[in-house]
C-alpha cells in the first residue's frame, strides 16, 4: 500500500465530502498531506471553502424549510436552538462566521440560522467569508502540524503511515466520544 499514491489519488474528493458535511479533522489532515507535498496547499484550500460553503448553505435551505420538524424530530438540536438564536440576534454576520468555528454546531448552526429570519443574500455573504477564513486557518493547522513533527522527530517518511493512522484513529474516537456525550 502507497500512501502517498492513496492520497494524491483520493485526497482531493474525500476532502471536498468530510468539508461538506463537517471538516475540520479531515482538513487538518488535509493540510498535513499538503505540507508533506501529497497535495497542493492551495488546492486544498480552494476545495475546503467551496466545500464548506456549500454544505452550510444546504444546511442553511434545510433549515429554512424544514427547521421547526429537526427541532421536533431532535430534542437536543432544540435546546441548542434558543441559544444560537440569541446569537443570531445580537451579532448578525459575526454570528455566520463563529458558527462555522463552533464546536457540535458546524451542521445545527446553518441549519439554525435557516430558521431565523436572516435574509438569505446576507447568509450567502458571511457564509462565503467564512468559509474562506475557516479554510485558510484549519489547514494552516495541519500544515503547521507537519511542520512542528518534521522539526521534532526529523523526516518523518517512513512513520508517516502510522502518523496518519493514528490520526485518523484518534479523531474518529474523538467523534464518538463527543457523540455519546451529546
Amino acid at each position: 500500500m502507497d500512501i502517498a499514491a492513496l492520497i494524491q489519488t483520493h485526497g482531493y474528493w474525500v476532502l471536498a465530502l468530510g468539508c461538506f458535511l463537517e471538516g475540520e479533522t479531515i482538513l487538518v489532515l488535509a493540510g498535513f498531506a499538503a505540507h508533506q507535498g501529497y497535495l497542493n496547499p492551495g488546492g486544498v484550500v480552494a476545495i475546503a471553502a467551496i466545500a464548506g460553503f456549500s454544505g452550510d448553505q444546504a444546511f442553511f435551505w434545510i433549515g429554512r424549510r424544514h427547521g421547526h420538524a429537526l427541532l421536533r424530530r431532535w430534542p437536543a438540536l432544540a435546546r441548542q436552538n434558543d441559544r444560537v438564536q440569541g446569537l443570531i440576534a445580537r451579532f448578525h454576520g459575526a454570528a455566520i462566521i463563529a458558527m462555522r468555528f463552533a464546536f457540535g454546531l458546524r451542521i445545527a448552526g446553518p441549519v439554525m440560522l435557516g430558521m431565523s429570519g436572516i435574509r438569505s443574500r446576507k447568509f450567502v455573504l458571511y457564509n462565503a467569508a467564512g468559509a474562506m477564513l475557516w479554510a485558510v486557518l484549519i489547514g494552516a493547522l495541519g500544515w503547521l502540524f507537519g511542520h512542528a513533527a518534521e522539526t521534532a522527530l526529523g523526516r518523518i517518511q517512513h512513520l508517516e503511515v502510522w502518523l496518519i493512522g493514528l490520526a485518523i484513529a484518534g479523531a474518529l474516537a474523538f467523534a464518538l466520544w463527543g457523540r455519546r456525550r451529546g
